[in-house]
């Protein structure tokens, strides 16, 4: 548990409205809501019973302030754990500020920020990556995000942690029995059956960390860098997918000499797109730093669009094929190749055919940036990369860096049991291993915490919430 003073904030986002909401928690809510709220059946909050709402005059002394509705919620069952009260009151930001400052006259104090998060945290109503899925949860910005972060909120990364510490804490145990017996030589853990069950943990840490790539996609959008030579259309391209005048349009080569970046929601996933500077030789100081960072640019992105004009000389095609295969990764990075300005080729399948250096994975589309054509089908094979519709229910995907870090960690260690099991190491060597890999799975939820830690965390919540 934590300290006992009552805390209040606006949890409604700030500016104007029909209606907002002011929170308190602590074990002296109610009371400080009687001090300052009358209501029209007469009765005390405090007497009420829980999950009950009701509807009276909130008073500054004896000057009214605003008619509210206070919804009431008693400890244990409450967000926080605490005692705990809603206002419900007119939005204007006047009224708001008033209010907040009676509750404070009245013995509250303002909450820090992720402060009733927190609480729930500490009083056990939810574990540490269930409190970060809630955030998560508010800065969501897409559907394939907001699913994710309701998936974790509602227990399923903690309850996929917790079986793996819960079955290696059962060997743990009988190997620590075994230490100290360890004279007498016995052996309490079954090592065929700790063998078989590192090996599944093992298995399960992997996944959880090979997920990550798709997770951070999805919560901070999937990075997709439009490359290719200077005027083939990336410009252009940018703005039919987007569907504005983000980026400058020209003529003139080398108009793009900065990264220009933007996002938009399709189909319930969020993309980061990327227009890069044209790569080609020039002694323009300016747009080489551009041309440096679209390299840079090509390296971090998930997807890379290569850009093509159709019409150029076969062999200038293929030279732009293959300074970005010097550039990209091919185990981790979607390649899309689009021949651009369609609508004035004569003949582009003849011109594919030719293509050299594209790999068994790698997409070619047929589009005219300049006149929108098959851009619908462009985003349609963006789509097929992060392929949302195979993510189900139960389906746990890492979106926290913090967790990512710490399964990694946890794997290493799990990893070096199943060697030490194979080769046949000392059990005190096992011990220590299992020991850190308990740990790290235990950093993920909470069970291991610090103060340092949990500042981190939810100091970048905001406030009221």
């Amino acid at each position: 548990m934590i300290n006992q003073s009552t805390i209040c904030a606006i949890s409604t986002a700030a500016g104007h409205g029909a209606i907002a909401i002011i929170r308190l928690s602590g074990e002296q809510a109610l009371k400080i809501c009687d001090q300052v709220f009358q209501a029209k059946s007469k009765k005390l909050l405090s007497d009420q019973k829980a999950n009950t709402v009701h509807f009276g005059d909130l008073m500054d002394g004896k000057e009214l302030v605003d008619e509210v509705l206070v919804s009431v919620f008693k400890a244990p069952h409450s967000y926080t754990g605490e005692n705990s009260a809603e206002i419900a009151c007119h939005g204007a930001p006047y009224i708001q500020q008033r209010i907040l400052q009676v509750l404070l006259k009245a013995g509250a104090r303002m909450a820090k920020p992720g402060e009733y998060t927190q609480r729930a945290f500490l009083n056990g109503k939810m574990d540490l990556s269930q409190a970060e899925a809630v955030a998560d949860l508010i800065a969501s910005s897409s559907a394939s995000a907001h699913k994710v972060a309701l998936q974790q909120m509602r227990g399923g990364f903690s309850s996929e942690i917790a079986n793996l510490r819960g079955r290696l804490l059962h060997f743990i145990s009988m190997i620590e029995l075994e230490l100290d017996f360890g004279e007498e030589d016995v052996e309490f853990a079954d090592r065929t059956q700790l063998q078989a069950l590192v090996t599944e943990i093992e298995t399960a840490i992997n996944k959880l960390v090979n997920s990550f790539e798709l997770g951070n996609a999805i919560k901070n959008g999937v990075p997709v860098a439009i490359v290719g030579n200077t005027n083939v259309g990336k410009s252009t391209l940018l703005n039919a997918l987007l569907k504005e005048e983000k980026a400058i349009v020209s003529d003139i080569e080398g108009t793009t000499r900065d990264v220009i970046e933007d996002t938009i929601n399709l189909g319930g996933v969020t993309f980061r797109f990327i227009d890069t500077a044209g790569i080609r030789t020039t002694l323009d100081k300016i747009e080489n730093m551009g041309i440096e960072r679209t390299f840079q640019k090509m390296r971090q992105a998930q997807i890379v669009m290569l850009l093509i004009d159709a019409n150029c000389p076969i062999d200038m095609l293929n030279e732009s094929i293959a300074k970005v295969n010097e550039t990209i990764d091919r185990g981790h990075q979607k390649l899309i190749v689009c021949l651009n300005k369609v609508d004035l080729c004569k003949d582009a399948n003849a011109i594919a055919e030719q293509l050299v250096g594209m790999g068994a994975d790698d997409k070619l589309m047929f589009i005219s940036a300049k006149e929108q054509t098959n851009t619908d089908e462009l985003t349609t094979e963006l789509l097929k990369v992060v392929n949302m519709d195979t993510l189900n229910e139960q389906d746990v995907i890492v979106t926290n860096a913090r967790h990512f870090e710490a399964l990694n960690s946890a794997l290493g260690s799990i990893t070096r049991v199943n060697d030490g099991l194979v080769n046949m190491i000392p059990t005190d060597f096992l011990a220590q291993d299992i020991r850190e890999c308990l740990h790290f799975l235990g950093e993920i939820t909470g069970d291991i915490s610090s103060d340092e830690v949990l500042g981190n965390i939810f100091k970048n919540f905001c406030i009221g919430k």
